[in-house]
């Protein structure tokens, strides 16, 4: 089936175009869940969640702009809808906090220790932190998604930068 005829038949509720609309999307939306989520358990709820807006949405989707990045924007959307209800982001004097620049990637860390200290995170800080870091997003667009201020996000991001920094030179030091 080519991508026009699953989202018709997903349109038309159709069992086995929405099965193969998962089977394709899964994988790649799994990763934004679990990129979001606090854990795996989460994350698969995530998905399923993000499924069923999918399919109820559908129809919205006029073929304008790629139905990939559409289905990417549902899933990062339903992924922190979660997180908003719980408001998770409501810092007191975080406004003031500087933006730490500085550059927390090393070569030397291998990824699955990188993934696992992002995830890792509060939710607060990890949500900006991917919004912002591995989405590219900006503060004011991320302020918006999780009603949050640019002050309270720039300051969560800093805060997670920090975290991230303090483990990444432990690692360093412990794995010479």
């Amino acid at each position: 089936m080519t991508l026009q005829e699953l989202i018709t038949g997903c349109k038309q509720k159709d069992a086995k175009a929405q099965e193969a609309l998962y089977r394709q999307y899964a994988n790649i939306l799994f990763g934004i869940c679990l990129k979001y989520s606090p854990n795996r358990m989460e994350a698969e709820d995530s998905l399923q969640d993000a499924f069923m807006t999918i399919y109820n949405r559908v129809e919205q989707y006029e073929g304008k702009g790629s139905f990939e990045g559409w289905i990417k924007r549902i899933t990062v959307n339903t992924v922190l809808q979660k997180y908003r209800k719980k408001r998770l982001y409501e810092i007191s004097n975080e406004e003031q906090l500087e933006e730490i620049d500085e550059e927390i990637v090393h070569d030397e860390i291998p990824l699955d220790y990188l993934l696992k200290i992002i995830q890792e995170l509060p939710d607060r800080y990890r949500l900006v932190f991917n919004l912002y870091v591995m989405d590219n997003y900006s503060h004011k667009e991320i302020a918006e998604m999780l009603g949050i201020s640019d002050g309270t996000s720039k300051s969560n991001l800093a805060r997670a930068r920090a975290i991230l920094k303090t483990k990444i030179e432990l690692f360093k030091n412990e794995n010479p």
